[in-house]
C-alpha cells in the first residue's frame, strides 16, 4: 500500500514553460511551489519557439496599435479588456523577464545609441518583436528552468505525468467545492501519487498533438483543458486551431517550424514556378495574419496538385541570414538545404490551441482554488485566430496577474487530511496494448487532420465526431477496466477528449471566422460570439 499523499505543498504548478516557471518564480519568494513536467523541464513549446515576444519599444509605434492590430487578427471575438490588459501590462513584464538575465539582440541606431533589434511578423503594423536571433524561446526557458534550480522553495518533478484534479466533494469536504491536490502518475517509479496542494495551476500548453501533423513538441496533448473539463470547468473558442503557414515538408523534421520571422524580414511565398501568390490573396502579402496566409497555401497546393509551396529568402545577403536565422539555418543545412542559395519546401501544420479553460483577468477558472495560464487557457486575447508572438507575452502577463492574486488569496487550508488513492490495480503491461494505443491515437490525429482541418464541412466534422464517440467508449473502458497505467494511455485519454470538444466547438459555429472555415458557411455572422461549452 503507497502512502495516501507522497507531497505537499502550497502551490503546485503543472507545466513548466514559461508561463509555469515565470509563476514560480515569481511565488517562490514568499511560499513553497512544486513545478510538475510530463517530461524533461525544457521539453516544452517555449523551448521550441523561435520568433519572439510582441511589446511596443519603438518610438514610432504605441500601444494602441498593438491592441488595433490584436483586434485585427482575432476578426471580432478578441475581449477588448483583455486585450488592453495583457498589452499594457506587457512592459514592466517583459522587464522582469530582462531581469532574469534574458539578453533580447540589441542593435546600434542612427544616432550611435544601443536599442533592441525589433522584427516584425504577420498582422503586426509595426516591428515590435523582441527576440533572441531564432531561438528565443530556447533561450528564454534555459534563463529560467537555471533560476529555478537554484531556488530552494521550488521542487522540481519531472517525467510526473498529472492524471485528475482532486476537489473538496472527493475528500468529503462540506465547504465550497474546490481544487485540493491532483493524482498523478510517475513514471520514473512507474507508479501513482498524491500531490497536496492549497492552489493548483494548469500551465500544461495546449493541445495540437490531435492532428497527425504538428510543430508542436510530442507532449502538446491537451492534458490541462481535459482535466479541468473533468473536474466541471467551462472551455470556449476550441474550433479555433492555429495551422502555422511554413513547416518545414520534409520527411526527416516533420514538425520543424520555419519561423514566421523570416517573412517578417523579406521572405516571399513562392509556388513551385517560383512566382508569389499571396499579393494575390491579401494586400498584406506574405505578413497577412496566419488563417489567411494557410488558407492560401492550401488553396494553390489543391488549385496545382502539388504536395508543398516554397519559402524564398535567398534575395537577402548570406551574412544577413547567418545573423538573424542561425539556427534555422544550421538545422536546413543538416537535411541538404541551404536557406542563402535556394526556396525551402513548406506546408501547413497544426500549431496553436487558440481557445481553451475559461479564466478571469487572474487566470482563475471556474473550480475555486484553480488556476489556468499560457496555450491551456482562454483568457479572450486571441480571439478568432492568435496574432504571432502574443503567446509568450500572455504567458509573462499571466504569471504576474495569476502570482499577485494568488499571493492575496492564498487560502488558509489543512493539507492534513490525507488524500484517497486512485485505484490503479492493472494487469501487466505488455507490447500487446502498446500496439493497440499506438493503433488508436494514429487514426485518431489522421480522423482530426481529414475532417477538422483546415478547411471544413459539416459532413466531415459529424463523421469525425461519430469516430471519437466510439473512441472514446473504447479508451474509457481502457483506462478503468483493462489496461495498465501508461503514458501513451494517459495522453490517448485527454486527446480523444479534446478532440470531442473541438469539433462540438465546431460544428456549433455556423460560420467562417479566423481559424474556423467551413464550405457550409463561408459567411461571416454579423455578431461575434465566443463558443462556450458547459461539462
Amino acid at each position: 500500500m503507497q502512502p495516501l499523499s507522497e507531497y505537499i505543498s502550497d502551490v503546485l504548478i503543472i507545466g513548466s514553460g514559461a508561463a509555469g516557471l515565470s509563476l514560480a518564480l515569481r511565488l517562490a519568494q514568499h511560499h513553497k511551489v512544486t513545478v510538475l513536467s510530463k517530461d524533461q523541464f525544457s521539453e516544452g513549446a517555449t523551448f521550441y519557439a523561435q520568433g519572439g515576444i510582441a511589446v511596443v519599444f519603438d518610438q514610432t509605434d504605441s500601444i494602441n496599435s498593438h491592441i488595433n492590430d490584436t483586434l485585427m487578427a482575432g476578426a471580432g471575438l478578441c475581449d477588448k479588456k483583455v486585450v488592453e490588459f495583457i498589452t499594457e501590462n506587457a512592459r514592466h513584464c517583459v522587464q522582469w523577464l530582462i531581469n532574469q538575465g534574458v539578453s533580447f539582440d540589441t542593435q546600434i541606431n542612427l544616432q550611435g545609441k544601443k536599442n533592441y533589434h525589433l522584427t516584425r511578423e504577420g498582422g503586426h503594423s509595426h516591428r515590435r518583436i523582441l527576440h533572441i536571433a531564432d531561438t528565443t524561446g530556447k533561450a528564454i526557458e534555459s534563463t529560467l528552468i537555471g533560476k529555478a534550480s537554484i531556488n530552494s522553495n521550488i521542487i522540481k518533478m519531472e517525467r510526473c505525468h498529472a492524471v485528475d484534479l482532486i476537489t473538496s466533494n472527493t475528500i468529503g469536504t462540506k465547504s465550497a467545492r474546490r481544487v485540493v491536490g491532483v493524482y498523478v502518475w510517475n513514471a520514473t517509479r512507474q507508479k501513482m501519487e498524491t500531490y497536496s496542494a492549497k492552489v493548483v495551476v494548469l500551465a500544461t500548453g495546449g493541445a495540437a498533438k490531435v492532428y497527425q501533423y504538428t510543430t508542436n513538441p510530442d507532449i502538446s496533448s491537451g492534458d490541462g483543458i481535459a482535466m479541468a473539463w473533468r473536474a466541471g470547468c467551462r472551455v470556449a473558442n476550441l474550433e479555433f486551431n492555429q495551422f502555422h503557414p511554413t513547416c518545414l515538408f520534409h520527411s526527416q523534421a516533420r514538425n520543424f517550424l520555419l519561423t514566421e520571422a523570416l517573412r517578417g524580414e523579406g521572405a516571399y511565398l513562392k509556388r513551385p514556378d517560383g512566382t508569389r501568390f499571396m499579393p494575390d490573396f491579401d494586400i498584406r502579402g506574405e505578413l497577412a495574419p496566419r488563417d489567411i496566409v494557410v488558407r492560401a497555401i492550401d488553396y494553390e497546393m489543391k488549385r496545382l496538385g502539388v504536395d508543398c509551396m516554397y519559402l524564398d529568402i535567398t534575395h537577402k545577403s548570406e551574412e544577413f541570414i547567418n545573423r538573424h536565422f542561425p539556427m534555422i539555418h544550421e538545422k536546413l543545412q543538416t537535411l541538404g538545404f541551404n536557406l542563402t542559395q535556394e526556396p525551402i519546401p513548406i506546408v501547413p501544420s497544426a500549431h496553436y490551441t487558440c481557445g481553451g479553460v475559461i479564466v478571469d483577468m487572474h487566470g482563475r477558472t471556474d473550480l475555486a482554488g484553480l488556476y489556468a495560464i499560457g496555450e491551456v487557457s482562454y483568457t479572450g486575447l486571441h480571439g478568432a485566430n492568435r496574432m504571432a508572438s502574443n503567446s509568450l507575452l500572455e504567458c509573462l502577463v499571466y504569471a504576474w496577474s495569476a502570482s499577485e492574486d494568488i499571493l492575496k488569496r492564498l487560502p488558509l487550508i489543512d493539507l492534513s487530511k490525507p488524500l484517497p488513492q486512485l485505484d490503479t490495480r492493472k494487469v501487466d503491461n505488455t507490447a500487446d496494448t502498446q500496439i493497440v494505443i499506438k493503433h488508436h491515437l494514429n487514426e485518431l490525429r489522421l480522423v482530426m487532420w481529414d475532417y477538422v482541418g483546415i478547411i471544413r464541412t459539416t459532413k466531415r466534422m459529424e463523421k469525425a465526431l461519430r469516430r471519437i464517440n466510439e473512441l472514446q467508449i473504447k479508451i474509457d473502458k481502457y483506462y478503468y477496466d483493462h489496461f495498465p497505467i501508461s503514458h501513451d494511455l494517459l495522453e490517448l485519454r485527454n486527446l480523444v477528449k479534446v478532440s470531442e470538444l473541438i469539433v462540438r466547438s465546431a460544428i456549433s459555429r455556423k460560420e467562417s471566422r479566423g481559424l474556423h472555415y467551413t464550405l457550409d458557411y463561408p459567411l461571416q455572422l454579423l455578431e461575434a460570439i465566443p463558443t462556450i461549452l458547459h461539462p
